[in-house]
This record gives structure tokens, C-alpha cells and sequence, in this order.
């Protein structure tokens, strides 16, 4: 492949990964302000510990709404037209998140009706965030050629770490030297703000990138869709590549279930897990855990900083390997990682030794996460899927992932308060059973095409057709 197609292909990738950054944006500034949020919202107002974790996790009710949505915007206005929609209510979640009195309260006197106006908010880009997580990864998917398809969409994953690291950086500079008073009342608001530059930058970029091959050929647009593929084939493959979608989207229209139910529960519980052993806690309330550990507030910050440079670290083991050793390699080895941290993490608070060694604990989860649940499941969710129905399919995992992501953040304070080691403990285990299901039910998915992989699905599954009997 000549050096200006990869440029191209590397080139548009980069900007749809911009949805991962602000995905990692939207979901970690959280971390920063949380704290201050409670004391802001939560104690002001006599409300529970309960209530509070709800107010950190609302945006995953967004996160859920958008997920269920990106299958039918996905579907009806194109991969690219539903990111410039994601970036546009990141936006609007930014501005309203730092300053959610504007019109309607007075700045400095919480109420439960503002704190309603602030969750309001963080769902708008909550929805952002789940538009984004589903179609950003589509998008490279289908984008990207064969040989190249796992690195390029892991580099999502690499944005979404990258941009936790950078409000990591972010936060840590505007607590830097603060007063707590200070921050409870001012800082938390530019915590938030500052994700008005990424989302207007991924608003304007977006404006020039191409619909995607696929999405073309389901239009009926073949010549279009010839015109991408083109800029990233020769043009024999490209014509190839052309036949191959056109046959994967013949005229009868299939539905969702056609493949089989199985395929569809796949996706689902790789969702379901990647959230359930537990890694949005370790990125949502890491500086109260490095509190809990004897840091001051900034140095609790100044500590994620680490964190997150470790996982951008791993992440880009995950991308250099995942197309060489394969998806499923990766993946049991990153659950038995993830046992070993979260099993370490409860021993050391069953008998409340909350140290340095919590800290090593973490590092060695989170970076095994990093190099195999975090970028490998949103390869295999862009690849498992069959054409006609990936967008549908694809926001049922997603939505499925961010419930389960809502549940696992929102009971954590309640669950600590009962014990930290049987918290820890429950992630532990469902790291085992992760590895266990990879190693029963997951295909090998490297270095085969999107069509390649459909008609092995249907033949696997029972299904025939004369593209499939071809095939065989």
C-alpha cells in the first residue's frame, strides 16, 4: 500500500478517534470535580452518598440513550453525520455542565432543581458520548483495510486514554495551588469548560472527512463509495472490495436476528464485562481512592496523572500487538492481570493496609485493562457484526456496556461503605469469569475483511446464500 493511502487512511482516523478523546474527555473530568460536586451539591443540600454517586454517574444515562440511538442516526443519516451530532452536544454539555445556572438559578445557591439542571446537562453529553463510543469505532471499521483494521481502531481506545490523561493534566492544573474553597465553588466549573476546545475542534474537522464505503454502498451511492475506496486501495482491490460490499448488501432486507441469536449475546456480554470488572471505578473516583491512601487533593490528582500515563503507555502495547498475536491472546491475558490488581487491591483493604502497594495493585489492573479489554472489545464489536446489521447490533452492545457501566459506578460508594475488600473482591472474580468466557465463546477475528468474517458467521450460524455457497 503506498505511503499517501496509508497518510489518507491514517489521516481520517485520527479525526474520527476524536470522539474517543472527548469520549475519554467527557467521562474522566468527572474525577476531578467529583469531590467538590459533593461538597457543592450533595452536603450543601443534606443529601446522601447515594444521591452523589447517581450525580457522577448521570451521564452514563445519557451514555445508555445515546448507545440505543447510534444504531438508528448511524443507519438513517451516515457514520460521519451522527459524530457531527455527537460533537455538538459535547459541546452543549460543556458549557451547560460549567455553568448549569445560566437563564433560570443564581450562580452560588445550589437547589435540587439546579443539581436536576446539572445531570440534565451531563446526559446531553452523556448521549454524546454514546453516539460516539458506537459509530467512531464503526466508522474506522469500515474505513480501514483488513491488515491495518485492529491498530487503527484501537487507536480509539488510544484516544480515549489519551484524553483522560489529558483532563488529568487538566485538572490537576487548575487544582494545582487552589484552596479546597476555591475549588468547590469555582474550579469544578472549568473542569468542565474545558472541553469546549476539543468538541468545537472535533465539530470542525469532521466537516471534511468522507461517509464511509459501506454506509455508501447501503445508500446505493456505488460510485461514491468507489471514490473512497480508491483513496485507501489500489484499484484492483478497491474494485474487489466494491463487489464484496455490494454482495453483503443485497436486496432482501434482513433482520437483526437472521445470524442467529448467539452472535448478538457475544457482543453483549464482551459489553457487559469489559464494565463489570470494575475499570470506571479505578477512572471515575481515583483521586478519592489515592485520598484514601494519605495524598492531599492536588497530589491525589498529580497521581492520576501517573495512572493515566501508564494506561496510554499499555494502550499502545495493545495497539502494536493486536493485529500481530490476535484479539483472543490479549484478552485472557489481560483478565488474569486484572484478577491479580483487584485481588490485590482487596487483600490490602481487608486488613487496611491502603498504601504505595494500593497504588502498584491499581497500576497492574489498570494497565492490564488497557492492554487488552479496553481497545479489544471495540475491535471485535467493529468486526463481529455482519453489514446489514452492525448498526443495529452495535448499538445493542453499546447501550448494554453503558448500563452496565452506570450500575458497576453508581453503586461504588453505597458498596464501600459496606466493605471496600468484598468491592474489590467482586471485581476480582468477574476478571476470572471474563477470561473464562473469551476462552469458551470468542473467535479469532485478525487479518480476515468485514465480508470475509460475515461469511464465516453465516456459515457458522446456518444461514445460505449464494454468496455463502460461493464462498464455501
Amino acid at each position: 500500500m503506498k505511503n499517501s493511502k496509508i497518510l489518507y487512511i491514517v489521516g481520517i482516523t485520527l479525526v474520527a478517534t476524536l470522539g474517543g478523546l472527548l469520549f475519554g474527555y467527557d467521562t474522566a473530568v468527572i474525577s476531578g470535580a467529583e469531590s467538590s460536586l459533593q461538597t457543592y451539591f450533595a452536603e450543601s443540600l443534606g443529601l446522601s452518598s447515594f444521591v452523589h454517586g447517581l450525580t457522577v454517574s448521570s451521564a452514563l444515562i445519557g451514555c445508555i440513550i445515546g448507545g440505543l440511538l447510534s444504531g438508528y442516526f448511524s443507519s438513517k443519516i451516515g457514520r460521519k453525520y451522527t459524530l457531527i451530532v455527537a460533537a455538538f452536544l459535547f459541546l452543549i454539555s460543556a458549557l451547560g455542565s460549567a455553568y448549569p445556572e445560566f437563564l433560570f438559578f443564581t450562580p452560588g445557591e445550589p437547589s435540587i432543581a439546579l443539581l436536576a439542571t446539572f445531570n440534565f446537562y451531563r446526559i446531553i453529553g452523556g448521549i454524546g458520548v454514546g453516539l460516539a463510543s458506537a459509530v467512531a469505532p464503526m466508522y474506522i471499521g469500515e474505513i480501514a483495510p483488513p491488515n491495518l483494521r485492529g491498530r487503527l481502531v484501537s487507536l480509539n481506545q488510544f484516544a480515549i486514554i489519551f484524553g483522560m490523561l489529558v483532563v488529568y493534566f487538566v485538572n490537576w492544573g487548575i487544582a494545582r495551588g487552589e484552596t479546597m474553597e476555591w475549588l468547590n465553588e469555582i474550579g469544578w466549573r472549568y473542569m468542565f469548560a474545558s472541553e469546549t476546545i476539543p468538541a468545537f475542534l472535533f465539530f470542525l474537522l469532521l466537516l471534511f472527512v468522507p461517509e464511509t464505503p459501506r454506509y455508501l454502498v447501503s445508500q446505493h451511492k456505488e460510485d461514491k463509495a468507489m471514490g473512497i475506496l480508491l483513496k485507501t486501495y489500489d484499484a484492483t482491490m478497491a474494485k474487489a472490495t466494491l463487489y464484496e460490499i455490494k454482495n453483503s448488501f443485497d436486496n432482501k432486507k434482513e433482520k437483526l436476528f437472521v445470524y442467529g441469536k448467539g452472535i448478538i449475546f457475544i457482543g453483549i456480554l464482551l459489553s457487559v464485562f469489559q464494565q463489570f470488572v470494575g475499570i470506571n471505578v479505578a477512572l471515575y473516583y481515583a483521586p478519592r481512592i489515592f485520598e484514601s491512601m494519605g495524598a492531599a487533593r492536588d497530589a491525589s490528582l498529580f497521581q492520576t496523572i501517573v495512572m493515566g500515563l501508564v494506561n496510554v503507555i499499555f494502550t499502545i502495547i495493545a495497539i502494536v500487538t493486536v493485529d500481530k498475536v490476535g484479539r483472543k491472546p490479549l484478552l485472557i491475558i489481560g483478565s488474569i492481570g486484572m484478577a491479580i490488581g483487584m485481588f490485590g487491591v482487596a487483600g490490602l483493604a481487608l486488613f487496611e493496609q491502603i498504601g504505595i502497594a494500593t497504588l502498584v495493585f491499581i497500576i497492574i489492573y489498570t494497565a492490564s485493562f488497557m492492554m487488552s479489554w479496553g481497545p479489544v472489545v471495540w475491535v471485535l464489536l467493529s468486526e463481529i457484526f455482519p453489514n446489514k446489521i452492525r448498526g443495529q447490533a452495535l448499538a445493542i452492545a453499546v447501550a448494554f456496556q453503558w448500563a452496565a457501566n452506570y450500575f458497576v459506578s453508581s453503586t461504588y460508594p453505597a458498596m464501600m461503605e459496606v466493605s471496600g475488600a468484598m468491592t474489590y473482591g467482586i471485581y476480582g472474580i468477574m476478571s476470572i469469569l471474563s477470561g473464562l468466557f473469551v476462552w469458551k465463546f470468542i473467535p479469532e477475528t485478525k487479518g480476515k475483511s468485514l465480508e470475509e468474517l460475515e461469511i464465516l458467521l453465516k456459515k457458522s450460524q446456518g444461514v445460505k446464500n449464494e454468496v455463502v455457497e460461493k464462498a464455501i
